[in-house]
């Protein structure tokens, strides 16, 4: 039996850390992989570089970022054979389905959920977390919240009014069908 990938996508705020933080200690052997360090890599990297009027604002827009999350989950994958749960935002269509039908091919056992809530319930988290209203998440919010309403980010979960505990059973039930 091949192990599973779950990609959680949803905006900053969102619940997205939580809910796979969960799955690693329910899912055995799981690993927790996070492509903002490859973002983070590639900015360190380009920093170098770059002119000035070549730096990347967000490293999503980095044209190597989406065809290296693919490749370090591969490579993850196919080294330790172990479930890969990967937590990240993706509201850009085209990096979301490059990186989305590259994990799909790695596995049969794949699995995608857009967490969802509303702008003010995102908002309220973000303070919570510390961020500045002001701040680059709290920019990305609405841009997010309205992109994943699109049916191309479906599995969708709201996160509204639900705890993460039964965010994570859900998604267990979907991951592990009895």
């Amino acid at each position: 039996m091949q192990p599973t990938i779950v990609m959680i996508n949803g905006a900053f705020g969102v619940g997205k850390t939580t809910v796979a933080n969960g799955l690693l200690a329910q899912i055995p052997d799981s690993m927790l992989y996070d492509p903002e360090e490859v973002g983070q890599m590639l900015r360190k990297i380009g920093a170098g570089i770059r002119s000035a009027d070549e730096k990347i604002g967000d490293f999503q827009d980095d044209p190597l970022w989406p065809a290296l999350t693919v490749e370090v989950a591969k490579r993850l994958f196919n080294e330790y054979k172990r479930p890969l749960i990967i937590p990240m935002t993706l509201a850009h269509i085209p990096y979301f389905t490059t990186i989305k039908d590259g994990l799909a091919q790695l596995t049969a056992d794949f699995h995608h959920f857009c967490l969802t809530a509303s702008t003010a319930t995102i908002h309220r988290r973000l303070i919570e977390h510390g961020d500045e209203p002001s701040g680059w998440t709290f920019q990305r919010t609405a841009r997010c919240v309205i992109a994943h309403r699109d049916p191309i980010f479906s599995e969708h979960i709201s996160t509204e009014a639900i705890d993460p505990q039964k965010v994570q059973h859900y998604m267990l039930d979907r991951i592990q069908p009895s």
